[in-house]
């Protein structure tokens, strides 16, 4: 027997200017069967984690069409629902590399059930004991593989070295600010608000931290650090 489920899925309500307001989103409800094509390729899943990214915002802001962005990062058009990186599912599968209940990783509906196209960035996904939700943070690839590649593979750190990381308190500067002090680095942070400076040096262990909105010259604040960078 085929079912038919009430789907919620988030979208814009307009192209976004400024930060987000609560006001600029809405939660929207519509049936979705949950039956695919055999041999199709589509999967319908459930979706369990999502990751909110900064970039987003981007995506949700109005662009000229002279403006180039990359395929990840394609404006959302309002009412459009919402693409997010994510852990789900699988429900019902036409494609013979998915089984029903498999988990999956990537590019998935920010709502209860997203219906992924055959060729769609996903893939299964071996929790390797690990909490799911870890795997869209830590252990995600829009926050922890940004980090850790950014970090290893492109800063090539040496142990000693002093490190600055900036936006030191969002997802991936405060992971790359840890994992600098874990490979034995002096690591500096900037933040936005007095109570993410805190975090930084009282939670996240970096050597010291700063508000950039209350200073005027980044090098001379640097140099104000016990061991500047």
């Amino acid at each position: 027997m085929i079912m038919e489920v009430s789907n919620r899925y988030t979208t814009i309500k307009t192209h976004i200017d400024g930060a987000p307001k609560e006001s600029d989103f809405e939660l929207k409800t519509a049936p979705l069967v949950l039956s695919v094509e055999p041999g199709s390729g589509d999967i319908i899943v459930q979706n369990l984690y999502v990751s909110i990214d900064p970039y987003q915002l981007n995506r949700m802001k109005s662009h000229s069409s002279s403006h180039t962005l990359s395929d990840y990062s394609l404006p959302i058009t309002p009412c459009q629902v919402i693409e997010v990186y994510g852990v789900a599912k699988v429900v019902v599968s036409g494609n013979s590399e998915f089984d029903k209940d498999d988990l999956v990783v990537g590019m998935i509906e920010w709502g209860e059930y997203s219906l992924i196209k055959s060729g769609g960035m996903i893939r299964k996904l071996d929790p390797m004991g690990f909490p799911l939700s870890h795997h869209v943070g830590i252990l995600g690839l829009t926050t922890g593989l940004t980090a850790y590649a950014g970090f290893f593979e492109i800063c090539k750190p040496k142990k000693g070295e002093r490190v600055f990381v900036s936006a030191a308190s969002g997802a991936v500067g405060s992971l790359v600010g840890q994992y600098a002090k874990l490979f034995g680095c002096y690591v500096v942070g900037c933040a936005g608000t007095k109570e993410k400076v805190a975090l930084l040096k009282e939670k996240l262990g970096f050597d010291d931290a700063f508000n950039y909105k209350e200073e005027k010259d980044l090098k001379s604040t640097l140099k104000k650090s016990e061991d500047n960078i």
